[in-house]
C-alpha cells in the first residue's frame, strides 16, 4: 500500500495556498462514534443545503469513511448502502479473522468501500481530505494526506480489537479515534481558517458520579436503561451468572467508549473548535449500524438546530 504519512512529531505541516479569494477557508472535522457516524451524512448534507461548503474535510474512524466520501463526490452512494442495511445485512457483513489482528478481518466491507471508490487518490479530490490513525506500539497520531482513499479510510476505522489493524508505509495503523477523536487540529494544519466539529454524543459518560460504599455486601442501588446496539456476539452469548463480571467484549467495547469520550474532551479543551456540534444520538447503540435513517436525521436536525448561530459565525467571520 503506498500512502503519504505525517507524523505531527517529525515536521511541520505542509505549506498551503493562499485562501480562496481572500475568505477564510472553512474546515469540517468529522468525529468518531462507529455506526452513530452516519449522522454525519446527515449534517454534512444540511450543510450544502445552507450553502456551507467546506474546503477542508478531515476526519477519524467513521468521520473519515462519511469525510473521504463526501470529498470523493460519493456520498450519495455512501447515504445509499447505509439506509439499505438491516440487521441480517451487517451480520452477513462480518468476516470472522483468523489471524488473531482482529475479530473481523474486514475483507467485505473494503470491497464495498472499493466497489464505490475504485482507485480514487486523496490527492485527486477537488475538496482537502486528510484521514486521522494510530500508529501502533508508539501511538504517534498519523495523517493520511495521500494515496488510495479506501487504505486511509480502513486504517482510519480500525477498531482495535474489532477489525485487524491496516499496514501502510511499513507501519501498523488502527482507530484514529484512539488518538484524536474529533481532529479539529488537523483541519487548520491543512489550511482551514475556520473550523466546525461534528461530534457524537451517545451513552458515554458525561460527568462525574460519586459513590460510596461501606462494604463489599453494601452495593449500591443503580438504575441504568438498557444497553442497546451491542455486537452480534454480546447479543447471542449465553447468559451470565448473577454477579458475575462483565465478558471480554463487553469490557472491550465500554472501555474504548469511555476512553474515547475522555480523550475528545481534553482534545478539544486544548484546540477548541470555531463551533461546535454535538449530534445526540442516545440510545441509539455504537453498532446498529441499520439504523442509519434516524441517525442521518438526527444529524440534519442538529445542524438545523445550530443554523442561526452557525451562520451569524460565518458571516463575521467573512466580513473580516
Amino acid at each position: 500500500m503506498s500512502l503519504t504519512l505525517f507524523r505531527t512529531h517529525q515536521a511541520d505541516p505542509p505549506a498551503e495556498p493562499a485562501r480562496r479569494g481572500g475568505k477564510p477557508r472553512i474546515g469540517v472535522a468529522l468525529g468518531a462514534g462507529v455506526a452513530r457516524g452516519w449522522a454525519h451524512i446527515g449534517a454534512l448534507r444540511e450543510l450544502s443545503d445552507m450553502g456551507i461548503t467546506p474546503d477542508v474535510v478531515v476526519g477519524a474512524s467513521i468521520g473519515a469513511v462519511v469525510g473521504g466520501c463526501f470529498a470523493a463526490g460519493r456520498l450519495d452512494e455512501l447515504e445509499g448502502f447505509a439506509r439499505s442495511l438491516t440487521k441480517r445485512s451487517v451480520f452477513n457483513l462480518i468476516d470472522v479473522s483468523f489471524r488473531g489482528g482482529g475479530l473481523m478481518g474486514g475483507d467485505k466491507l473494503r470491497a464495498r468501500l472499493e466497489s464505490s471508490l475504485g482507485q480514487q487518490r486523496i490527492e485527486n479530490l477537488p475538496v482537502r481530505f486528510v484521514a486521522v490513525a494510530t500508529e501502533m506500539r508508539t501511538g504517534h497520531e498519523v495523517w493520511l494526506k495521500s494515496g488510495l482513499m479506501v487504505n486511509a479510510m480502513r486504517a482510519s476505522y480500525a477498531l482495535p480489537g474489532i477489525f485487524e489493524p491496516v499496514k501502510i508505509g511499513g507501519r501498523w495503523l488502527f482507530d484514529g479515534a484512539i488518538i484524536n477523536p474529533v481532529p479539529v487540529n488537523v483541519a487548520r494544519a491543512f489550511g482551514a481558517d475556520w473550523v466546525l466539529a461534528l461530534g457524537v454524543a451517545g451513552e458515554g459518560p458525561n460527568g462525574a458520579t460519586h459513590l460510596e460504599i461501606a462494604d463489599e455486601e453494601d452495593e449500591p442501588e443503580l438504575t441504568q436503561e438498557p444497553r442497546a446496539g451491542r455486537l452480534w456476539w454480546l447479543r447471542r452469548s449465553p447468559a451470565r451468572a448473577e454477579g458475575s463480571p462483565p465478558n471480554v467484549a463487553t469490557v472491550m467495547v465500554d472501555t474504548f467508549n469511555i476512553t474515547q469520550d475522555r480523550i475528545m474532551r481534553s482534545r478539544l479543551a486544548g484546540d477548541p473548535p470555531d463551533h461546535m456540534i454535538m449530534m445526540k444520538t442516545k440510545p441509539i447503540g455504537l453498532f446498529e449500524f441499520h439504523r442509519a435513517a434516524e441517525l442521518i436525521e438526527i444529524g440534519r436536525a442538529s445542524v438545523r438546530k445550530a443554523a442561526p448561530e452557525l451562520l451569524e459565525q460565518l458571516k463575521e467571520g467573512f466580513a473580516q
